[in-house]
């Protein structure tokens, strides 16, 4: 079935985004996941983690992540690293670009910013290699800042909850899903509100067969009001 076009650009209302922020903590109080890069705000320890995330499963990460730290527990260690060593320690991640990216911000933090990442969205969205997702992830996680994140998960969950219209892929679709991830971020626990989101896509809203009954949005999600997935 072809997807139906855009027809609304509406953001959610007020008392809708309170709603959706008190489930989402509210659930992710009870099901969040246990997971190493949570436990710090070190922002070379979030960078890895986003990086490393990037279309490879947390159980493939969980190890890597650990081994990458202890060889080269900083940004200062991974610059001054050797290439092929960088990218041997990377296997089997895939995707190999990545390791590659690490090592040039590593060694770009350390020429022109004492060797630290950043806080601020224009100078890291200035690397190679931090788009706009790794640059709100660096922020809220590490710097504990009030941004938006939107990942594939994230999308699945803001179009199926508040869109449910258009094309998901279409780029007005995602500069819309950006707009309501920018209108929900709430003043405080944004840690734990976009970790939730996260959450939320990796393991209810999920691609294919999402899990519906358990979910704390189904009351308002418009995909699950109108009978269908997307």
């Amino acid at each position: 079935m072809a997807p139906r076009r855009l027809t609304t650009l509406t953001l959610p209302a007020p008392a809708d985004r309170r709603r959706f922020r008190a489930r989402l903590l509210a659930w992710y109080r009870r099901h969040g996941r246990d997971l190493p890069w949570r436990k710090t705000d070190d922002p070379y320890h979030i960078l890895v983690s986003e990086i490393m995330l990037q279309q490879t499963q947390v159980d493939r990460v969980l190890p890597k992540y650990g081994e990458w730290l202890q060889k080269y527990p900083s940004l200062a260690a991974l610059a001054a690293a050797p290439e092929q060593e960088v990218a041997a320690t990377w296997y089997p991640l895939g995707y190999n670009v990545r390791p590659r990216r690490l090592q040039s911000i590593a060694r770009e933090a350390m020429a022109n910013y004492g060797g630290q990442l950043p806080s601020d969205k224009e100078t890291l969205l200035s690397f190679a290699g931090i788009g706009d997702y790794t640059a709100g992830a660096i922020r809220s996680f590490a710097f504990r800042e009030r941004a938006a994140i939107l990942d594939t998960n994230v999308a699945r969950v803001l179009f199926r909850v508040f869109v449910d219209n258009g094309d998901p892929k279409s780029h007005a679709t995602k500069r819309h899903l950006w707009a309501i991830a920018n209108s929900l971020v709430p003043s405080r626990h944004v840690f734990d509100f976009n970790q939730a989101l996260m959450d939320l896509g990796a393991m209810v809203c999920v691609a294919r067969n999402p899990r519906c009954l358990v979910c704390p949005m189904t009351r308002s999600c418009r995909a699950f009001q109108s009978g269908g997935e997307r």
